[in-house]
């Protein structure tokens, strides 16, 4: 072999034996620190996170100084912001998506704010309203915000954000609210009680005792003009419209009675009587009676109701009504057949005792239950709109004239306030108990809820003030002598 044939051979050894090496360290590294396993992540098992739900609450340290504005989270009934408004904040709502909320402050200024649990005092803003104004009612759809004015007895039609006047609209006497559609739609109402009297005395102290009628102005959003004026009865209080804008329901606590108006028509509700496949005879309800002598069904029917403040619920098609001087709910079956008449079961009322004067009353999204807040006694009423019962009584802070309710989760919470109160009281429906206390500064004016099921938005877009349209009290502790329970007078008082 020659010399060069035994130098290659050796150096395609060594080749081999570098590439050994090579692929052991490969090897080893692979085994060792540097291996990586693939994972394959696992998501994790339980119901879906629920959706953000808040609560807004006004409250005034004093008639002279900024009022606040408190934002509660449903998860944890945590405070999860604040900010001052306008002084001495006198009503409140939040519109249809329960984004935006409003305030009329004592100085005649509107308050504008978003609701957010990151809201600053610099997302505050303010609007000044016509010098003569007399805001006693806020009414925000889902654009724009209507204001029933005693000044000059005109609805206030504001645009805009922050929202600005823009015009006013003539109505009847005494206007104490609007109420439309949540959305958007073709027409308000302006809800009058057509008494001379700008104190709300007539209708808040003897209202049976009040002789004129009130009346409804139905007002056209593309032309702001009066197209309906439909009679109703004696100190109509309070307004309620379905979501579907086919009939409104109007509370008059004069003469115990509901005045229903189809408002896809402009006028009374009416049809033309029937009997039914059953052969039972089918009544058109123009109004419904809320006394004895409307043969009511249920135990202790009141000789007087007084209904003030109700809501409608759309998974039963019920109206659930506070009748404030009778201590009792009714339930009142508004259903509506395929072709948007009145149903063989329209008008079918159910009358539930609770606790002493309900200022207001609101029910569960799924329409299971309803809680009332009973001004005179300082409880919670609870009742079950399946049986028509009444379930439990729990006692709160103060003396209660607002109750709101979220169903965001497996249970309900149902959040009340009191006007001589600094608390919020929070029920926690799955068990029936007080599941917290919420200290904000100053006694509250108005709580509402900006989510009543998951994003629905919010159920309630107007607001009511103590003397007009919501009922004065005043424990007979705190009353000056020459006052009564339920003079408007002593509204301002209110310790």
């Amino acid at each position: 072999m020659s010399l060069f044939s035994l130098r290659r051979g050796q150096a395609r050894a060594r080749l081999v034996q570098a590439s050994a090496v090579l692929a052991a360290g490969a090897f080893v590294a692979g085994c060792g620190a540097g291996y990586r396993p693939v994972v394959s992540p696992i998501n994790p098992s339980g119901p879906a996170s629920q959706p953000q739900a808040f609560v807004g609450v006004v409250s005034s340290p004093s008639p002279t100084t900024p009022g606040i504005i408190t934002v509660v989270d449903y998860a944890g009934d945590t405070i999860v912001a604040q900010a001052s408004i306008g002084p001495g904040p006198v009503s409140f709502t939040l519109d249809e998506t329960g984004s935006n909320g409003y305030t009329v402050n004592s100085d005649g200024t509107l308050t504008n704010f978003p609701m957010t649990s990151t809201l600053q005092a610099k997302n505050v803003q303010f609007t000044t309203l016509p010098a003569t104004a007399s805001v006693v009612n806020l009414f925000s759809p889902s654009a724009g915000l209507w204001t029933a004015d005693l000044s000059g007895n005109v609805v206030d039609v504001l645009s805009g954000s922050p929202a600005a006047f823009k015009l006013a609209v003539p109505v009847a006497a005494t206007p104490v609210m609007v109420i439309g559609p949540n959305l958007i739609g073709q027409r308000n109402y302006a809800i009058a009680q057509s008494v001379t009297d700008s104190t709300g005395v007539a209708c808040n102290v003897s209202p049976r005792t009040v002789a004129i009628s009130g009346e409804a102005e139905a007002i056209e959003e593309a032309s702001f003009t009066i197209s309906a004026r439909i009679p109703l009865g004696k100190c109509p209080v309070y307004g309620v419209e379905t979501p579907d804008a086919r009939r409104v329901f109007v509370l008059n606590r004069g003469d115990d009675t509901i005045t229903v108006i189809n408002s896809q028509n402009n006028t009374l509700d009416s049809c033309t009587p029937f009997v039914n496949q059953s052969g039972q005879p089918v009544t058109c309800h123009p109004s419904l009676p809320l006394s004895t002598s409307a043969g009511l069904t249920g135990a202790s029917v009141p000789a007087i109701a007084g209904p003030v403040y109700a809501e409608y619920n759309s998974a039963t098609s019920q109206l659930v009504v506070a009748d404030y001087d009778g201590n009792a709910v009714s339930v009142i079956d508004v259903s509506l057949d395929v072709y948007g008449n009145d149903s063989a079961t329209f008008g079918t009322t159910y009358t539930i005792p609770v606790g002493a004067n309900p200022a207001s009353v609101t029910a569960l999204y799924d329409g299971s239950r309803a809680y009332t807040a009973n001004q005179a006694d300082g409880t919670v009423s609870e009742v079950n709109l399946v049986s028509h019962t009444p379930v439990k009584t729990l006692p709160v802070n103060g003396h209660p004239r607002t109750v709101v309710s979220v169903q965001n989760s497996l249970f309900g919470k149902v959040y009340v306030a009191s006007p001589d109160s600094p608390y919020l009281t929070i029920v926690r429906t799955d068990q029936d108990i007080i599941d917290a206390t919420v200290l904000v500064q100053g006694n509250i004016v108005d709580v509402r809820a900006a989510n009543q099921n998951g994003s629905s938005g919010n159920a309630i877009v107007t607001s009511r003030k103590p003397g007009f349209g919501q009922p004065c009290y005043l424990p007979p502790t705190l009353l000056p002598a020459t006052t009564v329970a339920g003079n408007p007078s002593s509204c301002s008082t209110l310790p």
